[in-house]
Formats: C-alpha cells, structure tokens, sequence
C-alpha cells in the first residue's frame, strides 16, 4: 500500500510554492483562501514538519518545503506531460505545432487543405505566438526562423526547411522620400533582423525616427498605412508586393540560418512530424519557385 501525503494537499501545496501566493493559488484551484489554507494546515500536520514559514504579510518556504517542493514540481510535470500525451492519444494522430502568428495566418493555414489532402488522417494544432513567446514547451514542433535566443543544443537539432529573405517595404509614394526621412518600422522582439539587413546591404535606407510593434502583421499594417518602411519575409507578403500596395525598391537579402522545425526536447519525432517537416520543405520550395515565375 503507498504511503501517499493527502493529494488535494499537495496540489494546494504546489500551486502556493509555485505562485509564491495564498490568494493566487486560491484563485487558480478555484477554492477559496480558507480552503487552500487548511490544506496547507493539513499537510503540515501530516508531514509533522514546516513547510512554509512567515514572511512579513506573506509566506516562504522552509527548507524543508522547498525540498519537497522540488519532488512535486518534478511529478506534476511528468503527469502534466504523461496525461497530455494521453489526451493526444485519445484524439488520434495530430501534431501539435508553435509558430508566429503572422506566419499562420499568412502562410500555413491557407496551405493546410493541401496537407489534409495529402495526410487525411493527420490534424494539425496550431499554438500562434508573438517571436517573445515562441518556445516548444507542449508543442511537438516550434516554426521559426530566428533561433539566436535558443540553447547551442536546441540550434543543433534544429531540422532546416528553406531559406528566408527579407525585403524592405513600404507604400509607393512613402518610398519616394529621402532616406532621412523614412521611418524604420521594427519588430519588438527581432529588432536584429534590421542589423542584419544593414550588414548584408551596406544600406540604411531609412534613417528617421523608429516605429516598433510587438506582431510582424502589425508591422505589415503599418507599413500599408504609409508609417514607414517595414522589414518582412518575402512570403508574408506576397499578396501586397503583387497587388502593388507594397513596393520592395531596395530588393530582398537571404538572412543567415533559414526557416526551421524544431522538435520538443526529449520526445522521439513521431510519424506525423516526419510527414508534416516532408510536407512543409515541399510546399516552400514550389510556393518559392511559383513566386520566381512571376516576377
């Protein structure tokens, strides 16, 4: 028989050492402060040691609860991801994939039918985030194509999928100006991206004053709006650079590293995974080649 403490103790346990709260904890257990306190109560009774400790109008752990909290954040992370791969299970085959959501919207979803043509029995899930975000934790592969933020052993098996170029864009009439007065429009959280245009180009082409958005559509949005020029990857905005809304009177500029699929740490790559990076190298290489044909 398991010598187990009292589970929804330990759970309130978890959620108040996690959130350094009573009040916090309460509010994501949906219980009320009374309640997360004498599990608390509870608990310490049953372990027959402090496990928090006061700390002026909060709480703090001991030593010894900040031991056994190491324990527990370790087992409800392993049920968390055993108990997510079961759900996954229940679904049937599915991947779960994070990328901008720029990215999404522009260029995956309106590729998807493709893929559900091909992989009838493959549904795909998408996690959209902001490039601040994007981290594979949950999903089965993160989509991006600047991974400097990211560990040497995530760059290492990263699985490479095509290359990116990037073209500055803006209005017809904005590129008129001189370049002292165009504004650079930048990306809050790849603000480097216009460090490597510069350094691949020689060419500051907007030496103004700088506009930043925290989304590359917000970016897209303004540059459309005639607030300046905006640094993009020349897939997400193909439709505006062929309806001549943007123009790109400085060219484009291969950036270094490319678009990659990185697979989650520590699961083997799966079938659908397998087939779905297939798929991507795939249909980036003929949108690619149909976009060349056009110009």
């Amino acid at each position: 028989m398991r010598q187990l403490p009292p589970l929804a103790a330990v759970r309130a346990f978890e959620a108040v050492a996690r959130t350094g709260s009573v009040t916090r904890a309460a509010e994501e257990l949906c219980r009320t402060h009374g309640a997360v306190s004498r599990h608390l109560r509870l608990l310490h009774e049953h372990a027959g040691v402090a496990l928090f400790e006061k700390d002026g109008t909060g709480l703090r752990l001991t030593q010894a609860g900040s031991d056994f909290h190491v324990a527990v954040r370790s087992v409800f992370d392993q049920l968390e991801q055993a108990y997510d791969r079961l759900g996954r299970h229940a679904r049937g085959p599915g991947l779960h994939v994070a990328c901008s959501a720029t990215f999404a919207m522009r260029w995956l979803v309106p590729q998807l039918a493709a893929f559900y043509r091909a992989h009838p029995d493959i549904r795909i899930r998408l996690s959209m985030t902001s490039a601040r975000e994007m981290r594979n934790e949950g999903a089965d592969l993160l989509l991006a194509w600047d991974l400097s933020g990211y560990s040497d052993a995530d760059r290492r098996r990263a699985l490479p999928l095509a290359p990116v170029s990037f073209a500055a864009v803006c209005t017809p009439d904005y590129a008129k100006l001189p370049p002292r007065k165009r504004a650079r429009i930048a990306h809050e959280y790849t603000s480097s991206a216009w460090d490597q245009w510069e350094a691949k180009t020689g060419r500051s082409v907007a030496r103004g004053d700088t506009l930043a958005f925290p989304h590359t559509h917000l970016c897209i949005e303004a540059a459309l709006s005639g607030l300046g020029v905006a640094l993009v990857e020349q897939r997400l905005i193909a439709r505006e650079l062929g309806e001549g809304r943007l123009v790109a009177p400085f060219g484009t500029v291969a950036f270094d590293g490319g678009l990659c699929a990185l697979p989650a740490a520590g699961r083997t790559l799966a079938p659908q995974a397998d087939a779905f990076i297939d798929w991507l190298r795939a249909s980036l290489h003929a949108s690619d080649a149909g976009a060349a044909s056009r110009r």
